[in-house]
């Protein structure tokens, strides 16, 4: 299917039900976090990872063979939802799926900034985007993040990180980089964005996750110490914060706080506020974030069934469980606890 067939949401929201009921559910996470990588590539075959692992271990091995496995499932998994999609609805879900372009963008970033091995940044390379591969072989090839910035000049990419590379030589940190690559995203799915019954329920989710960035954010810049304004980096479109007040806030963690507990996300968010309080620690309410996200998307889902809206859930929920196997596989190998290893985790 392409963007120039018929819009078909009936069928692609069929074969994506089948889909999601075959996602990993708390009893089969309860059993990998007492298995060793070797184990979890096991019980991997035994499911939909099935395809992946048989191809994948003549040449890989424990965590390697289960983080190369994800990334190809993951990939094949929404690759196979856009062969199935038509018009409309395709232009929707290719989108969206622009984000494992921003991660990998990111990703190749990051990678460069902690003079990690190649071979490492490319194990969390997700491409189930629209680049091509010889493009992310160029970027996994520079040396340099004046490089990155150079080989994304033909891509919606290029501009904003060109603007945002004078700010990260004079701060030495990387939110300029990786805002200026979320700002670009949501700019681009935002745009043109046509509104009806069902894609504003999509529409609001959009605002949701940008005001769940934004807070992030917001909390991440108070907290690294650096001399930058958040409102320089305020990504437009939520309905939460407007940048002026979300530069306030962030040198206030505690009233930024506050402003998200009385605000329509409260109620979602309440538990992770209060460890937010209690630890003064961002990683926890990161993953709390995560997990209402996922929450507001699937109850979206139940509103309009036939819309875009339970493609987009399923999307984060297949991304979340290769997020949650993962941290398994490696807390695993590093020799977490199973309790060290299920606070990595995020489930409904």
């Amino acid at each position: 299917m392409s963007a120039t067939g018929s819009s078909n949401p009936e069928y692609v929201n069929a074969r994506v039900r089948a889909r999601r009921g075959a996602l990993y559910d708390d009893e089969d996470y309860r059993k990998l976090v007492r298995m060793g990588p070797a184990e979890i590539a096991r019980f991997m075959e035994e499911s939909t990872y099935e395809e992946e692992i048989n191809a994948l271990g003549a040449r890989f091995s424990g965590v390697d063979l289960v983080e190369f496995a994800l990334n190809r499932s993951l990939a094949k998994q929404f690759n196979d939802i856009l062969d199935w999609a038509g018009g409309r609805l395709y232009d929707l879900i290719a989108r969206y799926l622009r984000k494992f372009d921003a991660w990998n963008v990111k990703t190749v970033i990051r990678g460069i900034y902690a003079d990690t091995p190649r071979e490492e940044v490319e194990t969390d390379l997700i491409r189930a985007g629209e680049f091509d591969d010889r493009l992310v072989e160029r970027l996994l090839e520079a040396t340099t993040i004046e490089e990155v910035v150079d080989r994304l000049s033909g891509t919606i990419y290029g501009p904003p990180l060109r603007t945002a590379y004078e700010d990260y030589e004079e701060s030495g940190v990387l939110v300029p980089l990786e805002n200026a690559v979320d700002r670009a995203f949501y700019e681009n799915l935002l745009t043109g964005l046509v509104t009806n019954e069902a894609t504003e329920q999509y529409r609001e989710f959009l605002y949701a996750e940008i005001d769940f960035r934004n807070a992030r954010n917001a909390l991440r810049l108070a907290r690294s110490g650096a001399n930058i304004d958040p409102s320089e980096y305020y990504i437009d479109g939520g309905r939460l914060f407007s940048a002026s007040e979300l530069s306030q806030l962030a040198s206030s963690p505690e009233e930024l706080v506050t402003r998200i507990r009385e605000s329509t996300y409260g109620d979602r968010l309440s538990a992770a506020l209060t460890d937010l309080d209690r630890a003064d620690s961002l990683i926890g309410f990161e993953r709390a974030l995560e997990a209402a996200l996922l929450e507001y998307s699937e109850s979206l889902g139940h509103v309009f069934p036939l819309s875009v809206s339970p493609i987009i859930s399923y999307i984060l929920a297949k991304e979340r469980e290769v997020e949650n196997i993962r941290a398994i596989a490696r807390g695993r190998e590093a020799g977490l606890s199973e309790d060290e290893i299920e606070e990595e985790l995020v489930i409904l």
